[in-house]
């Protein structure tokens, strides 16, 4: 299986560190600055939304140039390749691809020149998947588990709270033995049988 991060509403504190630390960890690699986890929050709850590294993967199936593969159990996003299509983020079930912008380093922003009509301010924010602004290339942003680091994810090694965790394969299995023992151990002894009465029984 994939390693995955979880977090846990019940420790959360929506304080998005975890957010701020994933942004600066890529900008000092050379990769798109926009975090690649949310923080979502609704009356009571907060918890941070990232990628869920699926097995089946569909953005990596959808990728039209194979941006997206499965390396050292994760799913990875070269931003190189990417062709800012779109596909992954619209193929993605639970929304954990965004899109950040890239422009070339020798052009000024909103240049002007004498020579030439103003630059076209460019038109309000709707939509990550709709937003085009001329000179700026949307680059397809996803979790990739901090895998240039070798203390790994960056968000969990700053969360104050300890909310986020790494889930590896070892894990998941003493986990999934935990919850077999105690459904076992909820039943008392001869009732850990449960069978459906006869419909025709009276």
């Amino acid at each position: 299986m994939n390693q995955y991060v979880i977090a846990d509403p019940k420790l959360c504190i929506g304080c998005n560190t975890c957010m701020a630390s994933c942004s600066q960890e890529h900008q000092l690699h050379g990769l798109q600055s926009a975090p690649r986890l949310q923080v979502m929050r609704n009356r009571l709850d907060s918890a941070p939304v990232m990628c869920h590294q699926c097995e089946d993967a569909p953005c990596a199936q959808v990728c039209p140039v194979n941006a997206i593969t499965r390396q050292d159990e994760a799913i990875h996003l070269n931003e190189s390749l990417c062709v800012s299509c779109k596909l992954c983020g619209i193929a993605c079930p639970f929304g954990a691809i965004t899109f950040s912008g890239s422009s070339p380093l020798d052009i000024p922003h909103n240049c002007n020149t004498s020579k030439a009509l103003p630059a076209p301010r460019a038109p309000r924010a709707v939509s990550p998947f709709l937003d085009c602004v001329p000179g700026l290339r949307a680059v397809a942003v996803k979790c990739d588990l901090c895998s240039f680091s070798p203390d790994g994810p960056a968000c969990i090694k700053t969360c104050p709270t300890q909310a986020i965790t790494l889930v590896t394969a070892s894990l998941a299995e003493h986990s999934s033995q935990q919850k077999r023992l105690n459904a076992m151990n909820a039943f008392p002894d001869g009732y850990s049988t449960f069978t459906m009465p006869d419909a025709g029984a009276k």
